[in-house]
């Protein structure tokens, strides 16, 4: 298990969020459209257990023949995007993008959703944006692979080592970790938290159970 403490005695000079289950409950919209998905492509939809976190790209390969992954990807890209009812931001989401931004933190939204995806989830919640989004569609590899941090912290200007990682899912944990980001955090909403210990060094129902300072434009986190 993480040492729960050593990997925040230190400012973080640049933050990663995940978003979805991070900083907004998309769960229902979710659920809605890859059941549909699943009824169109004849997919049994409890194959898709344990696939949280994981990119709309990766599921669809452990799912169809290659012939028509294409298809099913480009399917559930449409559905997904024409559907942001219901999609609410999560405690402390909000205040904590706001106060990022506010005092010039290199702050990154890297999610496993693609460029449209993503884009209309931060417009119908009226979240800031940040600087820096990345997506599946701006990777090859998405999560569970490093490589979404590793651009994130990138495109900040930062190193990987100096940032910190909020996320909800094991795999985007998983891919963090590999990334080699300092500081995990943790939300439960939709992992237990039991499970989330093994990777992360703080674990909390939500951003808002976290306290945090900038100091010279880094971000210090305890709970």
């Amino acid at each position: 298990m993480p040492d729960a403490s050593a990997p925040f005695d230190a400012p973080f000079e640049g933050v990663l969020l995940d978003l979805d289950g991070t900083l907004v409950d998309s769960i229902a919209a979710v659920e809605r459209s890859w059941l549909r998905w699943c009824g169109e492509f004849g997919v049994d939809p409890m194959r898709l257990r344990g696939m949280h976190g994981v990119t709309a790209a990766n599921v669809i390969e452990g799912l169809l023949q290659p012939e028509v992954r294409e298809q099913a990807h480009q399917r559930i890209r449409e559905i997904e995007v024409a559907d942001v009812d219901d999609i609410v931001v999560l405690p402390g989401a909000a205040e904590l993008l706001r106060a990022l931004a506010d005092a010039s933190v290199p702050t990154a939204i890297v999610t496993s959703g693609t460029r449209d995806l993503a884009e209309a989830r931060i417009a119908a919640t009226g979240l800031v944006h940040p600087p820096v989004v990345v997506t599946a569609s701006d990777v090859e590899r998405g999560k569970p692979w490093p490589d979404p941090w590793l651009l994130g912290a990138r495109l900040l200007e930062v190193d990987p080592g100096e940032c910190l990682v909020i996320e909800d899912s094991m795999a985007g944990l998983r891919a963090a970790r590999e990334a080699g980001c300092r500081g995990l955090v943790a939300v439960t909403s939709t992992t237990a938290p039991e499970e989330l210990r093994e990777l992360a060094g703080i674990v909390v129902p939500d951003v808002a159970h976290l306290s945090t300072q900038v100091e010279q434009g880094r971000l210090r986190v305890h709970v």
